[in-house]
């Protein structure tokens, strides 16, 4: 999509937007460089608190994908303006809470009468430069982690048409209001090879990214896959949001399925993530370092020499 857009050669850029990274990084100084990103979205669950919680997180997530430490952010809402106010309050309320949590502080932001809510963050962060996390440096031989579960698409579709549980839109919102900071953390003297977070294009639509980015294929146990609770059900209940379909037409040509790769699992590798999991490419001694600090982290794979397509799935 930016393609075409004009480019200015910047050598304190070391992360730019020609690998569909999570965020850009630009160095100032010899040991410090920034880590900027910006991501906003309809609300995704029923409290306006909580819906502002989950903005916020996501935002963050790009930063801790980069290995960057979140500083300041600027808020970006979108609000009818006859809206309800207190509504409006409660989502900020919520997305300043969980920018508490974080250790980032709000600045400011920006707001537009719009008819359609939505709500995110402009998010810098800082990181030494040598320490950046991009999702281009995965080495053949590396051991692929994941840090939660997949299914918040399906669950969420559900639960717009009234067909969720309780119990699994709660699984879902704590998944979602997790911050990956605490992975982030427990990754923070390993030798991280590439790192992405998974979000809206899915896992095959991220790992492709990674993958294509590093000259690498990727090779996913489907078995090992974690799912939300009721997700794999609501899938098959045909709970299918319009952006795990537009990701499996745009990202299945670059994935190699085996036979014995269940039908449901393989659609939910493509459902649309909120402030989903890191996923991480890393020595085998390092992740069984991570994975003793990090329990709900998990193997889902390793990196193999390039070949004919980018994601093979057994």
């Amino acid at each position: 999509m930016l393609c075409g857009v004009p480019r200015v050669v910047d050598e304190n850029v070391l992360v730019g937007y020609d690998t569909a990274d999570d965020a850009g990084v630009y160095r100032v100084s010899a040991d410090m460089a920034l880590v900027q990103t910006v991501d906003f979205f309809t609300p995704i669950v029923d409290d306006a608190f909580t819906f502002g919680a989950i903005a916020a997180a996501n935002s963050l997530s790009d930063v801790y994908a980069m290995g960057g430490r979140p500083m300041s952010a600027l808020s970006i809402v979108c609000y009818p303006g006859k809206g309800d106010l207190d509504t409006l309050r409660d989502i900020l309320k919520g997305g300043a809470e969980k920018m508490r949590e974080a250790g980032c502080v709000i600045l400011g932001g920006h707001s537009v009468n719009d008819p359609e809510i939505k709500f995110g963050y402009s998010v810098t962060g800082t990181v030494h430069p040598d320490r950046v996390w991009a999702n281009a440096g995965a080495r053949p031989g590396d051991t692929l982690v994941f840090t939660k579960r997949l299914g918040t698409g399906v669950i969420a579709t559900a639960l717009k048409r009234g067909k969720a549980e309780e119990e699994h839109v709660a699984a879902m919102t704590r998944s979602m209001l997790e911050l990956n900071r605490a992975a982030a953390e427990a990754l923070a003297d390993l030798e991280v090879h590439g790192c992405t977070d998974i979000t809206g294009f899915g896992f095959v639509g991220h790992a492709r990214e990674m993958a294509e980015a590093s000259h690498v294929t990727l090779e996913i146990d489907s078995t090992k896959m974690r799912f939300l609770p009721g997700a794999l059900g609501y899938a098959e209940d045909g709970m299918i949001p319009g952006g795990l379909n537009n990701n499996r037409e745009f990202a299945s040509p670059f994935v190699d399925a085996g036979p014995g790769v269940h039908a449901v699992v393989f659609a939910l590798l493509f459902d649309p993530q909120t402030s989903g999991g890191l996923l991480v490419s890393l020595p085998e001694e390092d992740a069984g370092t991570f994975l003793a600090r990090f329990p709900d982290g998990y193997r889902v794979g390793s990196v193999v020499e390039p070949g004919r397509i980018p994601i093979r799935l057994s």
